[in-house]
Order: C-alpha cells, then structure tokens, then sequence
C-alpha cells in the first residue's frame, strides 16, 4: 500500500511518500510544492492542485493523509491554510483516494508516544523508522512523512 502524508500550507505544502508492505515500512520519496508569496491567492491554490496531481500520478497512492488543524494561534495563517486543506481533500476526492486525517497531537503520540514530542524528537523518530541515513529536510517534508507512518501504525486493516 503506498500512502501519501500531506502537511498542507499555502507557501510550503510537505509531502511524503511510504510503502507499507507487511510490517515493512518504505520510504519511497519526500518534498515540498512551493508558490510564490507575490502570486493571488487563487493562482497559489492552483499551483497546490497540479502539485498534488502530479504526485498522485507519479507515485499513484492509495490513500492521502493530510495533517488536520486542531487549533490556531494566527487567523491570518490558518484561514490560508485551511484553503489549502480544501485544495487538498478535493483533489484527493476527485482521484478517489482514501482520505484520512491526524491532528499534531495525534501523529506526535503515534510516532514519539508524547503528544507534546518537539519537532525535532518527531523528525529523528521519522529518520529511525525509516531507517533513512539523514533527518528528512525540509521540516513540512518530515512533518508529511511522519502523518504517512502515524496513517501506516493506527490503521488496523494494516496490520499484519
């Protein structure tokens, strides 16, 4: 089963890409889509769709798992964002793909066991698990690998 992490953004969207096979879990690819800030929001938006489009083409996932806002401390951040989830859970709906969603919360608990893990705890234990030689780069590139793995660990008909 190959599963797509998304940490949504309207600047910086994170994507990571895993292979679940088994107990096996395979990194498979992980990166941005970037838009340029001095574009209208709705170019930006149109730019995330074709990204996300692309990756379902070339890495053709069965399910997307998108980070989830569970609280914001900025209006003027999480209104961008929260366009950029719709982007997102429509363009993933129109593929067909699954859609699944975890909050920050929930992926720290999942990946660390401690909801209130640091940034930089979730990204060694994303290094680990995937034993990947580095710590994944860019920071919204292992936040979406780590929402891949919370997907691969809590979903119970991938147990094996």
């Amino acid at each position: 089963m190959i599963i797509a992490g998304i940490d949504p953004g309207t600047a910086t969207t994170g994507f990571g890409i895993v292979e679940k096979d088994g107990k096996d879990l395979k990194h498979i690819s992980h990166g941005t889509i970037s838009t340029d800030k001095n574009l209208a929001q709705g170019e930006r938006l149109a730019i995330l769709e074709r990204g996300i489009l692309g990756l379902v083409k070339q890495f053709k996932p069965d399910v997307m798992v998108v980070e989830k806002l569970f609280f914001f401390k900025n209006l003027k951040t999480a209104l961008p964002v929260s366009e950029a989830r719709g982007i997102i859970l429509l363009t993933a709906t129109k593929k067909k793909l699954v859609i699944e969603e975890y909050t920050p919360l929930q992926v720290k608990m999942t990946i660390c066991g401690y909801g209130r893990a640091e940034k930089q705890q979730v990204q060694k234990m994303v290094q680990v698990i995937l034993k990947l030689e580095n710590i994944p780069k860019p920071d919204d590139a292992a936040d979406a690998l780590a929402i891949a793995i919370c997907y691969a660990v809590e979903n119970k008909s991938l147990k094996a």
